[in-house]
């Protein structure tokens, strides 16, 4: 160790001893705690719940002068690509000249033939490049894996970022830790130069909440500003991309594309893609969009051409990589081919173009000293068979760093990501850090790391002061922005929806605790009425909750009350219905708190007993009620949000008022219409003589001023929709606000008395003729969304 390296090191003990005291294991939990708050997490393939993202407390340590080698490497790097890419899509010079084999090129599955003399707009096919780097014990550095396509990452090194920052609060001034901030807002404004217009709006493309980086994307867009779109948000119109918004077309500019370039346009590429953009490469064709990184740059990703870039780094731009690749021989040629079937079992074998081969067990890099006897029996004859199809490398062993295994450290081997954008200039910036991937063994072949089991913030750190630079404003900045920004339809309709979800089950909870009460009552003594617990049997088995039970005992009632909260098989039971809202909610987190997420995906309550569960779930929807109410601020997401609940609501009362508030109502019918309107309180403190039916039902479907009737909910209705952008500026109502108005036309001026079954079905209808209202004018639906009346530039 190099004199005065050990002081930073000392330094970051210092800092964990300040925050663990003798148990570093509180460290490590207390770094995760961050990560959980920041909203950081992942999802492996195939499950549906979201992962924590692992953070290790202890960062990684890079004296500023090694980085800088590092960043002259990675900008070399990110130029050599920049310039093969050019070439392939252009005048495809380099293969005819015999710099490397056209099979590299024409047997990759990421070569796209159709772009092909096409220029990118901007003049870049690269905007965003992570490059995975490994240190040899001897401190070398060597380049393990280009990823050119779609680069994930930079979100999770900077909620690494985040989270160690919180734990170990001194560390940044006392290295001079550089930051990150200056590297996006680089990225932000390359991005932005590179369009046609001077104000341009950007979008992050993303598959979708299953990806599985997917809440990286939503933090990231959240960070930079860029509006987080899905294929279905986007259409392309007469050579130009809109989003589909509330207030219809709006135009995108350049979009950060987080999906598969085969996929991004039926018509270009794969027809079978349900995820793209039909027309989206014409529009890039005639330069109208940005798209970083641009198609077909995944062709370079191939180990196969890591074989080749040495000697093209040496004949384009006449000098050796700084930074070097691992050793790679690519068996599409017969030297090579030979070298590997006499080695492998020292080697480690690849997928020469990333696609499945027949002879290795899947798509991932392995060792050959791991193959079974079968395994390299079928490695070998498959290799005679077709030997372009593999490559060979060194095996690499890697440098250790510290991490915190229960409540000590001990080394493990790392691999490090880092990131390089352009800049407004066209420069490359190179993020100062990056993160690191920590092996769970000690095992030093990056084979065997793989993905890794912990993260790692990486810290370059210098003797030069860094200024704190972030991408906030700054205090006194006199700039101000009360506009939310671009709503798309698909937000506004996942958003009603979970309102409507969300008061759904509530409803359903309530049901289903006021019949409990009843059953509980009648083992105590008190008098059942078995009507009323009829009718509320049938309500619940009518919105397909569950089947209806075998009686009206107490233990059937229970049965019932499992089936209604539990079922999954089909049945719109509560936890069916929370599923629902947990998936809405898992496909908007760039635009939740977490904490709000974090009550939708808390596990489903274990109590014993089904009152005191259904009582748990119920204070849940009440605090997620709370915060929507108090803590999202009043944008247009939040109205629709809200719009769901009141619509949702007032069908909830108006059944209720129907079923159990009509002429003939006994008191038990009455006393149920007050708890599931959650009325009781209220009637009390203002009817002294017990209950009447004309009363209960004016406070629980006609007084304006409280807050659980249908009248409250119609009045809130309308204010919405009035607040809403309507497409037309000729101060015409449309249909969705002609239907709140007449629907409040109808409840207004209605009396209690006079209120009939009949009324109170024309209602209830009028509400279902309102949502779909809602959902033609704002929501997606097939092939109508373009709404040409409403197509702007803007």
């Amino acid at each position: 160790m190099r004199a005065g390296a050990a002081a930073p090191w000392l330094a970051v003990l210092e800092e964990l001893s300040a925050v663990a005291g003798d148990d570093l294991g509180h460290a490590r939990e207390r770094v995760q705690r961050h990560a959980i708050d920041i909203g950081t997490g992942f999802r492996i393939i195939g499950e549906d719940s979201e992962r924590p993202w692992p953070v290790s407390p202890v960062p990684l340590l890079i004296e500023a002068q090694e980085w800088a080698r590092i960043e002259r490497g990675i900008v070399q790097r990110a130029d050599l690509f920049e310039t093969i890419l050019a070439d392939l899509y252009g005048p495809s010079t380099l293969a005819e000249r015999g710099y490397f084999p056209a099979t590299l090129v024409t047997g990759s599955p990421f070569f796209l033939r159709p772009l092909v003399g096409l220029a990118p707009p901007g003049g870049h096919h690269l905007h965003f490049v992570a490059i995975d780097l490994g240190r040899s014990p001897s401190g070398e550095w060597r380049v393990l894996a280009d990823h050119l396509r779609a680069p994930t990452g930079a979100g999770y090194a900077l909620e690494n970022r985040l989270a160690v920052s919180r734990t170990l609060g001194g560390l940044q001034a006392r290295l001079n830790v550089r930051r990150h901030a200056p590297f996006f807002a680089a990225f932000r404004e390359g991005l932005a130069a590179a369009c046609q217009r001077s104000d341009p709006r950007i979008g992050l493309l993303t598959p979708g909440r299953y990806n599985p980086s997917y809440p990286e994307q939503a933090h990231l867009a959240r960070y930079l500003g860029l509006l987080l779109v899905e294929g279905d948000d986007l259409a392309a119109l007469e050579d130009r991309l809109y989003v589909r918004t509330i207030a219809g077309l709006k135009r995108v500019d350049a979009l950060w594309r987080r999906l598969d370039p085969r996929l991004l346009d039926p018509l270009a590429f794969d027809s079978h893609s349900r995820i793209g953009v039909p027309g989206l490469i014409d529009v890039w064709a005639q330069g109208n969009v940005v798209l970083a990184n641009a198609p077909g740059a995944g062709v370079l990703e191939s180990p196969a051409f890591g074989a080749f870039l040495p000697q093209l780094s040496t004949r384009l731009t006449g000098a050796d990589l700084i930074l070097p690749n691992i050793a790679t021989w690519w068996c599409g040629q017969p030297r090579e081919a030979g070298h590997v079937a006499g080695e492998f079992e020292s080697m480690l074998l690849s997928p020469a173009f990333g696609a499945r081969t027949l002879g290795l067990p899947g798509e991932a890099p392995v060792a050959g000293a791991d193959l079974t006897p079968e395994q390299r029996a079928a490695f070998l004859d498959d290799l005679t068979r077709r030997p372009q199809d593999y490559v060979g490398q060194e095996v690499v062993r890697l440098s250790t760093m510290p991490v915190i295994i229960e409540d000590r450290l001990e080394p493990r081997p790392f691999t490090l990501r880092v990131f390089a954008a352009r800049d407004a200039h066209g420069n490359w910036q190179v993020l100062p850090g990056g993160f690191a991937r920590i092996g769970e063994h000690p095992d030093p072949r990056a084979a065997v790391l793989g993905e890794g089991t912990w993260s790692a913030d990486v810290c370059v750190h210098g003797a030069e002061p860094v200024s704190p630079v972030s991408l906030l404003p700054a205090p006194d900045s006199l700039h101000i922005r009360r506009n939310p920004g671009t709503l798309p339809s698909r937000v506004a309709d996942n958003f009603f929806w979970l309102g409507r979800y969300l008061e759904r089950g509530e409803a359903l909870l309530a049901g289903i605790r006021v019949m409990l009460g009843h059953s509980i009552d009648a083992d105590t003594g008190a008098a059942p009425d078995e009507a009323t617990i009829a009718k509320l049997v049938a309500e619940i088995v009518d919105s397909g909750a569950a089947p209806a039970p075998g009686g009206f005992r107490r233990a059937d009632l229970i049965a019932f009350a499992r089936i209604a909260m539990e079922a999954r098989d089909g049945w719109q039971s509560v936890a069916a219905i929370n599923t629902h809202a947990q998936r809405i909610a898992g496909g908007s987190r760039d635009r939740l708190s977490v904490d709000m997420v974090r009550l939708l995906d808390a596990p489903f309550p274990t109590h014993r007993g089904m009152l005191d569960r259904a009582g748990s779930l119920q204070r849940r929807y009440a605090a997620i009620a709370g915060l929507s109410a108090e803590h999202m601020g009043r944008t247009a997401a939040w109205r629709f949000h809200d719009l769901g609940r009141r619509i949702e609501r007032a069908r909830a009362i108006t059944r209720a008022a129907r079923i159990f508030g009509m002429s003939g109502a006994s008191a038990g019918d009455l006393s149920t219409l007050l708890d599931l309107a959650d009325s009781q309180i209220s009637y009390r403190q203002r009817y002294l003589t017990g209950i009447a039916r004309v009363p209960v039902v004016d406070l629980t479907v006609l007084d304006p001023g409280n807050p659980r009737a249908l009248a409250f909910q119609v009045e809130r209705i309308r204010e919405h929709l009035a607040a809403l952008p309507v497409l037309d500026d000729d101060g015409m109502a449309e249909p969705q606000q002609i239907e709140a108005t007449e629907l409040h036309a109808l409840v207004a001026p209605a009396q209690a008395a006079l209120l009939d079954p009949e009324t109170l079905s024309e209602i209830e209808h009028r509400l279902f003729r309102l949502s779909e209202a809602i959902a033609r004018r704002y929501f997606l639906q097939g092939a109508e969304p373009l709404r040409a009346s409403g197509l702007t530039l803007a």
